[in-house]
């Protein structure tokens, strides 16, 4: 299975680089995973699409404001830090852009607003860098006070003060992620309650998304690929819903590919379990041939060409159905990517045994 396989060209015109102002009027692009066809709509629709004793898992990680601006003590060199990581109270791990080398014991002035906050580079950890923050307030308090919303690379512009709301989820509540869950962008509290009042149930998993998930996949067969570790929390009170959902013949709909993994990796401690209880770190790789175990509909964006994001929606939806949707997609001019439209779709049961050629 190769990676050329996932390309396809993308138009840069159909790039969304600003968010819906109002979260559930983005467009929907239905595709039932067993026949392939496709029907269009908005987002609010998926109040049709989910019945009654269905669950729908979140993600309810927060996007942290990760990108910090600043200059070295001494040379005055410009310096920008993504926070990676909070390792405690007063330190990170952060990526570092320069004009040249940070090294251990080097003073940094960060900066925005007026507001300074100094910081001391301890050591390097590959390509991170630990930052020691010399203040008497907590980390999230400092960049909450300093920092920039992380927006992804292929966003070309600073942020705004509408990606302060807007590239955040509403029912976002545990800090860490430096992605935004993008799937969960879609939903605001009146749609989420409408789902609760037709009697939806709703459950949530952490997995706060990092910067790997951008990165390209960089080798020829994608069966060589490695992913990057992502800490992930499903806690018996989901597990314990899953199975109630199970065992009443209703479906489980994961809102975004984050959930998707959480899930599918939480189902795989225990072959006597529908699915355990899970604290750890994932790098489950999710492609073409895949059985899943968990869920039967997902709610996604409009992923990258080559991306490991497409390879899960392939594996879930087949890959001819998923490379026809792409093709709809383009061709009725859908929006990509973070702030982009959306996809609902149902499971193939036929797409581990699809044939590539």
């Amino acid at each position: 299975m190769l990676i050329k396989n996932f390309n396809f060209d993308l138009p840069k015109s159909l790039i969304a680089y600003f968010p819906t102002k109002q979260r559930r009027k983005c467009r929907l692009l239905f595709l039932n995973g067993l026949s392939g066809s496709i029907n269009h709509g908005i987002f609010s629709d998926i109040t049709n699409r989910i019945n009654p004793g269905d669950l729908l898992i979140l993600n309810n990680t927060r996007v942290i404001p990760a990108r910090i601006f600043g200059r070295k003590k001494l040379s005055g060199g410009k310096i920008e830090i993504l926070i990676e990581q909070i390792l405690d109270n007063n330190c990170v791990l952060a990526q570092v852009k320069a004009s040249h080398k940070l090294k251990p014991g080097m003073e940094i002035q960060l900066e925005k607003n007026g507001s300074t906050v100094k910081a001391i580079s301890i050591m390097r950890y590959g390509r991170l860098f630990k930052i020691f923050f010399e203040d008497n307030r907590n980390v999230i308090d400092i960049i909450n006070n300093i920092g920039h919303m992380p927006l992804p690379p292929y966003i070309k512009r600073p942020d705004i003060n509408l990606d302060q709301e807007l590239y955040q989820t509403v029912y976002g509540t545990i800090p860490g992620a430096i992605a935004a869950p993008t799937a969960g962008l879609h939903f605001d509290q009146f749609l989420l309650n409408k789902l609760r009042e037709k009697g939806v149930n709703i459950a949530f998993i952490t997995l706060h998304i990092g910067s790997s998930t951008f990165q390209p996949v960089k080798v020829k067969n994608i069966k060589d690929h490695n992913m990057h570790p992502e800490y992930v929390e499903v806690s018996q009170e989901v597990a314990d819903a899953v199975i109630n959902c199970k065992n009443q013949g209703k479906k489980i709909i994961a809102v975004g590919t984050t959930c998707v993994r959480s899930l599918e990796s939480a189902a795989k401690i225990n072959e006597n379990k529908i699915i355990s209880p899970f604290f750890d770190y994932t790098n489950i790789f999710i492609y073409p041939g895949y059985k899943y175990k968990i869920i039967d509909a997902l709610i996604t964006n409009f992923h990258l060409p080559q991306s490991t994001l497409i390879m899960l929606v392939s594996s879930f939806a087949g890959y001819q159905h998923t490379m026809n949707a792409y093709q709809t997609a383009i061709h009725n001019k859908y929006s990509f990517l973070s702030y982009g439209d959306a996809m609902f779709i149902t499971k193939n049961p036929m797409a581990p045994q699809e044939k590539f050629n």
